[in-house]
């Protein structure tokens, strides 16, 4: 467990002409943590202008990532350029002739899809009239004569009949929606209207043009070939375009995303006629290294103050200035628990003023998703796919995801092997009381013995069954959540005495440190009482008195703060502590799934002894673990999780810090070379 990083508050003030200097020095120093003026903060100062350039180099990303929209690109610079050369390139304005191209091409192929989707309108209109028999020509041209020519749901013949001098043409079949023509006098379209509006009249629109439909839709359907071989070949020419120019443009898109950034830098900081100033945090242990440095690349165009070393306690940040009340968070953890810091920011970042709890989540996670596991075999797989993750996954959530397996995996081998005896849901051997209830290795593959060392290092020869020794489980995953609840509070009361001192920590997480020890001790003892029949007395009314007292105690000391919820939330504990037995429930629902699959796969194997029994024993065999092995993924790793974020970590962890984010240039697709140095 550690506090973030302590930090400090620097100024730095300087001429404007030399405030793009002090920009360039800040970035490339990568310590400073700004901190964005609030404009009216100070008399005389307001929030600056973008830098000269800034504006044309927005514009041009903004283009640039347009051009990259059109030609759907997504990978980066395999080999990054210099930047040196792509500052000369986009100066020259190759990145424009890029965009022009890019533009020209992307219209021309925007205006072939919009016109070969207006050409299949006309083909699936012209596809329907070509099953009437009419030309083109005599759906219009008429001055007495209205006509209706469109789909409907039932045939209108027999109802248009009422008409005087109607005619309608139809093409009705099973499969499709009848279509038909219906010609009526002018004077009589109102009634005509009606009718057809009963029989779900839908309108297709009549192209312009002469002759049978069905020659038109033939010539409209060559058309459409056509500007599809023309847009293939256009697909075609935009994929080598992006071949040769993506990682350009890649490159391109950095550099200019890293100006503009640069550029915005005066809209967050105090400016004033003729001055700047930039107020920022460092962490404490660099303070003397990061003032030189800052000193000697600013070369006396600046002057760089320290103000403060912000502290723990909560009333300084409460007393400072608004825009100063919140110190960054440097999250301070070693190369392991690191590896845990991204499961706590699916939270919120830590405070300043509190301990991290990835340290908590490094030892505990991966502890619970073994335990809740438990099986040598299915390890071996979380192991592998878990390293797998660790070194080739591209995002922090995958990345996450395989620590949580490979170490997961690690500890659900230990305690498959060494605690639980068992793999694939079976034990390596198991004594005659077992026999009931499981199959073991030992008797599957007529094992006589094992060696002497090999049942040594297993509780009891055999293991814990995890379907016999269901009391004795239980048990354990209580005293997993006792200890895990106890370090929790503990680590609330620690907050609480750096943040507000001894007093305010024992009124508001010290008592609960007293009830969470009191209702054990009570629980334990009644429990000793009303399931064993055991007697209050010696051991056992001393602890049922111990208890009582702690209780009292603790009450006594939250009173204070909590007043009645004290009463209240003592049953809320008892639960929380309850809720840790689902390590066990976890690891019993999976073994039960492991025997049903390994009696049904035994049962068809040994049944007849043909090659259907066969195949389908494996395959029952091989398809259930499979599906226990990814339903431990999500159970084991959702309750493991649920137990740090809902019964841990809501007994201490605050969050809502401001992650520490230094200026500081990142580059992937562009890299300085020596000689820009």
């Amino acid at each position: 467990m550690s506090l973030p990083e302590s930090m400090s508050r620097v100024v730095i003030v300087g001429s404007r002409a030399h405030l793009d200097k002090a920009i360039e020095a800040l970035y490339e120093s990568e310590i400073l943590h700004l901190v964005d003026y609030t404009n009216g903060s100070d008399d005389g100062f307001f929030i600056g202008r973008p830098l000269k350039g800034s504006q044309e180099a927005s514009e041009r990303l903004l283009r640039i990532r347009a051009a990259e929209k059109e030609l759907g690109l997504k990978a980066s610079a395999e080999d990054p350029f210099p930047v040196k050369d792509i500052r000369a390139q986009i100066s020259a304005g190759k990145v424009d002739e890029i965009e022009k191209e890019v533009f020209a091409v992307a219209d021309e192929r925007n205006n072939l899809v919009q016109r070969i989707s207006d050409l299949e309108a006309i083909h699936r209109n012209l596809s329907l009239l070509s099953r009437l028999p009419l030309d083109m020509e005599l759906y219009s041209g008429y001055d007495s004569v209205k006509v209706f020519i469109g789909t409907f749901k039932t045939d209108p013949t027999e109802a248009l009949s009422g008409l005087e001098n109607a005619e309608v043409f139809t093409d009705v079949r099973k499969s499709e929606a009848p279509v038909a023509a219906v010609f009526v006098k002018a004077s009589d379209s109102d009634k005509a209207s009606a009718i057809l509006s009963d029989h779900r009249y839908s309108e297709i629109p009549v192209p312009e043009g002469s002759g049978p439909p069905g020659l038109m839709a033939e010539k409209v359907a060559a058309e459409i070939a056509d500007l599809n071989a023309r847009l293939e070949e256009i697909g075609r020419n935009m994929a080598e375009f992006s071949e040769k120019h993506g990682a350009f443009l890649a490159a391109s898109d950095e550099e200019l995303s890293i100006q503009v950034e640069k550029g915005e830098i005066p809209l967050r900081i105090a400016t004033s006629d003729y001055s700047f100033v930039i107020d920022g945090w460092v962490p404490s242990v660099q303070v003397e290294s990061a003032k030189a440095e800052l000193e000697a690349k600013l070369e006396g165009t600046a002057y760089v103050e320290f103000q403060e070393t912000r502290g723990r306690k909560q009333h300084e940040s409460d007393e400072a200035e608004p825009r100063f009340k919140t110190a960054p968070s440097k999250m301070k953890n070693g190369e392991m628990a690191a590896k845990f810091e991204y499961p706590t920011k699916l939270v919120s970042t830590p405070k300043y003023n509190e301990l991290d709890p990835s340290i908590l989540m490094a030892v505990f996670l991966p502890f619970f998703f073994g335990f809740m596991v438990g099986d040598a075999a299915y390890a071996l797989p979380f192991i592998i796919l878990g390293l797998y993750g660790i070194k080739n996954a591209k995002s922090q959530e995958f990345r996450a995801i395989g620590t949580v397996l490979f170490f997961g995996g690690i500890w659900a081998f230990i305690f498959g092997f060494f605690f639980f005896g068992e793999m694939l849901g079976m034990h390596f051997i198991a004594p005659d009381e077992f026999d009931a209830l499981t199959v073991n290795w030992q008797d599957l593959l007529g094992i006589a013995s094992y060696p002497d060392w090999f049942v040594s290092i297993i509780p009891g020869g055999h293991g814990v069954g995890k379907l016999v020794d269901v009391t004795f489980l239980l048990k354990v995953s209580v005293y997993m959540g006792i200890v895990h609840l106890f370090i929790a509070y503990a680590i609330g009361f620690y907050n609480s005495y750096i943040q507000h001192g001894l007093k305010e920590a024992m009124q508001h997480n010290g008592g609960w440190l007293f009830i969470l020890v009191g209702l054990v001790m009570v629980c334990y003892a009644m429990t000793e009482v009303l399931f064993y029949s055991k007697a209050i007395e010696g051991v056992l009314l001393y602890t049922l008195l111990a208890g009582v007292i702690l209780l009292l105690i603790g009450a006594v000391i939250a009173w204070p703060v909590e007043k009645a919820q004290v009463i209240m939330e003592m049953p809320g504990i008892v639960g929380n502590i309850l809720s840790y037995t689902r390590l066990a429930a976890i690891g019993m629902s999976k073994a039960g799934m492991a025997l049903a699959f390994n009696y049904m796969s035994i049962i068809m194997i040994g049944s007849g002894g043909d090659i259907v029994s066969y195949i389908a024993g494996f395959l029952i065999f091989l398809i259930g673990h499979l599906m226990i092995w990814v339903l431990a993924i999500l159970s084991a790793g959702l309750h493991a999780l649920r137990l740090q974020f809902v019964e841990a970590m809501n007994k201490f962890f605050v969050g809502g810090g401001d992650e520490y984010a230094p200026l500081m240039v990142k580059r992937k697709n562009t890299k300085i070379v020596e000689t820009e140095v």
